[in-house]
């Protein structure tokens, strides 16, 4: 059992940054693959990124590639998401998932469990 608390959400100017984190109860942590999500109204959820269990590998959604960065401290069991040039588009509950794959983990189904998000809100 993982359970997950994302923090760090809020208001920020277009063109700012903020990062948020994902904090992981468990001993297991390293095992998971950690995938970040994001939820506009009206809108589906939509993939941003993952990172593999040792963080070796990270894999973006094309609209925040050379923005926005995933890292994970498994001594701390603590995953992030470094945003930066952020838009208003970005704005988004924003919710950090685990799994016990890397395979399709580009798909919110795939997943075994899931934070309840934090917003950001990306406004002047």
């Amino acid at each position: 059992q993982v359970q997950l608390v994302e923090s760090g959400g809020g208001l920020v100017q277009p063109g700012g940054s903020l990062r948020l984190s994902c904090a992981a109860s468990g001993r297991t942590f390293s095992s998971y693959t950690i995938g970040w999500f994001r939820q506009a109204p009206g809108k589906e959820r939509e993939f941003v990124g993952r990172i593999s269990a040792n963080g070796v590998s990270t894999d973006y959604v094309d609209s925040v590639k050379g923005r926005f960065t995933i890292s994970r401290d498994n001594a701390k069991n603590t995953a992030y998401l470094q945003m930066s040039s952020l838009k208003p588009e970005d704005t988004a509950i924003y919710a950090c998932a685990a799994s016990v794959a890397w395979a399709r983990t580009t798909t919110p189904s795939n997943y075994n469990y899931w934070g309840q998000g934090t917003q950001v809100t990306v406004s002047s």
